[in-house]
């Protein structure tokens, strides 16, 4: 299937589409005791608003994917972005917790924006071009948690918890309104049927490159997480790092993450998919490695810890965008299908690594523990690269010129 370059959409709205999925996790959580508080109910059941979100947005994206695959691309986010307007009306006007729980779950159809993003990107550029352009938006991605809390903070300190979602009924409004004008249809080949499309599956699911792809995916964006459930508890009991100067610190991983991005979009279309991706998952490595050297010569301190991590946003945001544009790449029909799997898998994997963080970080040195665990993950995603390397270059031997990107 050739590419359709004239339909597609700007890079802006891929970026606010990408940013507004991201905001919607963390703009309101410096809110989260106030809702309680107003709403009289436990804190607990608040924080379902972040735990059960992220639940429904990884069950989300595996039928998202599909859908879009089948009625196309522009259906499917217009219907998502409105429920998530509507779900963020909802939670402006709620008067209690299971209602505000209800609406939030609504809110959860933004996930779409990310997820067909890398869909609309792959129907309408080739591999290079897509993983350039993912680049780039992966930047919102960076930026939006840096300024979403602080910007949640003072609309909560001004004018109340609700604002934050009054704010994201607007975004919502004005995002709707732009795809509905700037969004034409991407997927030119959508399947006649979800039979005929859960025929073609065989091809994606029974690919090693794909899975090669998601494990890179798990184990990269895993480090990231076990870094988010981690640290807090090392600064605190290791280094008694006070929270202004911990939030400092954890923003380093993201702004690292930014500056890999901008390089994957610089780069990704220079050089092939594996060189990204080994490139990325080799700097978290080194990085990771230094760090623990660092701490078994004594030198434990707060500073050495977030020098280490920071290699670990770095590498994510230059190999994520090749794995993401591979992924989607195996079978361009299935693009929806693979981003979304892709996605799912991602967080999935992701609320498993947290719980284990958890569990892991107990007992003795938790910094040394920490990066450790942060490193065999950063292996296993460096060893899923090479894998995708080395199934490249079998195929490279046995597939003639021209032939499909699926391995069998």
């Amino acid at each position: 299937m050739k590419p359709v370059v004239d339909a597609s959409p700007r890079l802006i709205t891929l970026i606010l589409l990408a940013a507004l999925s991201t905001l919607s996790l963390n703009l309101f959580l410096p809110s989260l005791t106030n809702i309680a508080q107003d709403l009289r109910a436990d804190y607990a059941l608040v924080s379902l608003s972040i735990a059960g979100y992220l639940a429904i947005t990884a069950v989300l994206q595996l039928v998202i994917g599909p859908m879009s695959d089948r009625f196309g691309r522009r259906p499917v986010l217009l219907c998502g972005l409105s429920c998530f307007l509507v779900g963020s009306l909802g939670c402006f006007l709620a008067r209690d917790i299971y209602g505000f729980l209800l609406f939030r779950a609504l809110q959860a159809g933004v996930i779409s924006g990310w997820v067909l993003s890398m869909a609309m990107i792959r129907d309408t550029h080739s591999e290079g071009e897509a993983a350039s352009l993912i680049g780039y938006v992966a930047m919102s991605m960076a930026i939006a948690p840096m300024l979403g809390p602080m910007v949640g903070g003072l609309l909560d300190e001004f004018f109340g918890w609700r604002a934050s979602f009054l704010l994201y009924s607007i975004m919502g409004m004005a995002l709707l309104l732009l795809c509905w004008l700037d969004l034409d249809e991407t997927n030119r080949s959508p399947s006649a049927t979800f039979a005929v499309q859960f025929q073609a599956y065989p091809e994606l699911f029974g690919s090693r490159r794909f899975w090669g792809f998601t494990l890179c995916a798990v184990f990269s964006t895993g480090a990231f997480y076990i870094f988010l459930a981690g640290v807090p508890l090392v600064a605190a009991r290791q280094f008694a790092i006070s929270p202004g100067v911990l939030g400092f610190y954890m923003g380093t991983i993201t702004a690292g993450f930014a500056a890999g991005s901008f390089v994957a979009g610089r780069y990704s279309n220079r050089y092939p998919r594996t060189t990204m991706m080994i490139a990325g998952r080799s700097i978290a490595c080194v990085g990771l490695t230094l760090g623990l050297l660092m701490f078994l010569a004594g030198y434990a301190h707060g500073l050495t810890l977030f020098l280490a991590t920071i290699f670990v946003g770095v590498a994510n945001g230059i190999s994520m965008p090749s794995v993401n544009a591979g992924a989607v790449s195996i079978r361009p029909g299935l693009a929806g299908s693979a981003a979304g799997l892709i996605g799912a898998s991602t967080v999935g994997g992701g609320a498993l690594l947290t719980l284990l963080t958890g569990y892991l970080l107990e007992d003795g040195d938790a910094a040394i523990r920490l990066l450790g665990i942060m490193l065999c993950c950063s292996l296993l995603a460096l060893s899923a690269a090479i894998y995708v390397l080395l199934v490249d270059r079998r195929e490279a031997r046995l597939v003639p010129i021209g032939g499909s990107d699926a391995d069998g």
